[in-house]
């Protein structure tokens, strides 16, 4: 079972990279309001549209874990975005990150490694 790793790290990736797009067009976005300025930003906001197709990728490859491995193996390595997302912060957010957090992302990676055998 230890083919699923590649596609699980690639699917927790595009949907890193999903939230970290997300992140940053929210940023540049105004406040919400029913105008047209708002949804004229929304239109023109590249980070959006950025994170929809990361979405829309790790949507697919989705579906191809799904049809081709066990649900009780998929599932749980989807964690592994949790990994990811951590390192997204603190490489593009300049957040930092405890030694408690750096704890848990090791039995994340442990806890996948141990369903994919």
């Amino acid at each position: 079972m230890w083919k699923i790793i590649p596609l699980a790290i690639l699917q927790s990736l595009l949907l890193t990279g999903c939230q970290v797009f997300l992140k940053f067009a929210l940023v540049k976005l105004p406040p919400f309001g029913w105008t047209k300025a708002f949804w004229g930003s929304l239109l023109v906001n590249w980070q959006l549209a950025a994170s929809g197709v990361c979405f829309g990728l790790g949507s697919l490859l989705w579906i191809y874990i799904l049809k081709h491995f066990p649900f009780s193996l998929a599932y749980p390595m989807i964690s592994m975005s949790y990994v990811f997302g951590m390192i997204a912060a603190m490489v593009f957010f300049h957040e930092t990150v405890s030694a408690t957090k750096w704890m848990g992302v090791a039995f994340i990676i442990a806890g996948c490694c141990l369903i994919a055998k």
